[in-house]
């Protein structure tokens, strides 16, 4: 049975947050003389003198309408790597606890576990890239605090059987992540809509994929009251500025753009396939969830050097294991795919 306070961080139990001034006064003020901000503005058209929204709580109230889940059950974080980050910092003692990772993967949750002191235990993906769950089962041990799990996967692009997921979140007592990063390109539902069936997920999610926000840097986390809870006390006082608070406002009332941006993204994934299909040092192109294909290739060092030497970049992925050979290519453009395939054609 799974009690957040068996897995919880005992400095974290009894933690006292670092209370800002924003945190103490909430309501309708015309003179603010408590944080000690320049009084007389900004050197800039926008004025930004002023310390931003700690809990961010427009931009979750309009998150909330979007993706059905009380602006409590969200955190929003420096991209999801800070909500990675924090996850570590509150349920893994260092130096003691471990954690579960099932490469190939996303690479930021092996960083921030060393960055943490946290022992890592790898489980690789199946030769289909889903998860062995026999393998994780022998792995954990009682110091065995999350399992990360991106879906749809990086690099791999697919999605992971959602029964294995389910799986693991009925059986497990630490904490299951679901990195739903790419899931806007998915045909595969979201793990949000599960978050009152188990009360150990989290699901991170990103306003920098589909939503093209990346420069603004905002990361979701979706889970339980008390996880949340635990994540703001933990995270900085003010770790999302005003800018992007407001431009994320902006962009969260362009659903229309987003989605139509979506569906061609889809289109152009599927002309990129088709275009890649065509040269015969392409090996296997694996099925994609996501905004970017799998390229195995006979060739993937001699093919990165020449799409390199012409401008163009991709991502070579032939060192990581179960990716030898491949490349991870994003769909870009009508243009850039043209530009990328001619310029693939010309390869020798």
């Amino acid at each position: 049975m799974f009690s957040i306070n068996k897995i919880l961080r005992e400095n974290i139990k009894n933690l006292t947050p670092y209370s800002s001034a924003r945190d103490e006064y909430q309501g309708e003020a015309s003179v603010f003389l408590d944080a000690n901000e320049n009084a007389f503005g900004s050197p800039l058209e926008q004025q930004y003198n002023r310390y931003p929204d700690p809990l961010q709580y427009h931009v979750k109230k309009r998150l909330s309408e979007i993706k059905g889940v009380p602006p409590r059950n969200i955190f929003l974080g420096n991209g999801s790597d800070e909500a990675i980050d924090i996850l570590f910092r509150s349920f893994c003692n260092p130096g003691v606890d471990n954690v579960i990772l099932v490469p190939p993967t996303y690479g930021m949750y092996q960083v921030s576990a060393n960055i943490n002191d946290i022992a890592v235990k790898n489980v690789p993906l199946t030769e289909d890239f889903q998860l062995n769950l026999e393998g994780i089962a022998e792995a954990i041990d009682d110091n065995t605090k999350l399992i990360f799990i991106c879906s749809p996967n990086n690099p791999t692009g697919n999605s992971i059987d959602r029964t294995d997921v389910e799986t693991l979140l009925a059986n497990f007592n630490g904490i299951v992540v679901v990195d739903e990063a790419y899931i806007n390109f998915s045909r595969q539902k979201t793990f949000i809509q599960e978050l009152t069936e188990y009360a150990n997920l989290v699901v991170l999610q990103t306003l920098s994929k589909a939503w093209g926000l990346a420069g603004l840097r905002i990361g979701m986390a979706f889970a339980s009251e008390e996880i949340i809870e635990i994540m703001n006390k933990v995270k900085p006082p003010y770790n999302i500025n005003e800018a992007s608070q407001q431009l994320a406002l902006q962009a969260l009332n362009n659903i229309e753009q987003v989605n139509s941006w979506i569906k061609e993204t889809l289109i152009q994934r599927d002309k990129l396939v088709l275009g890649l299909k065509e040269f015969d040092f392409v090996v296997d192109i694996y099925p994609s969830d996501a905004n970017f294909i799998l390229v195995k290739t006979t060739d993937a060092n001699g093919i990165y050097d020449h799409l390199v030497n012409q401008g163009i970049i991709v991502r070579n992925r032939s060192k990581v294991e179960l990716c030898e050979g491949c490349l991870r290519i994003t769909v870009g453009t009508p243009k850039e795919n043209n530009i990328l395939l001619q310029t693939i054609q010309n390869f020798k």
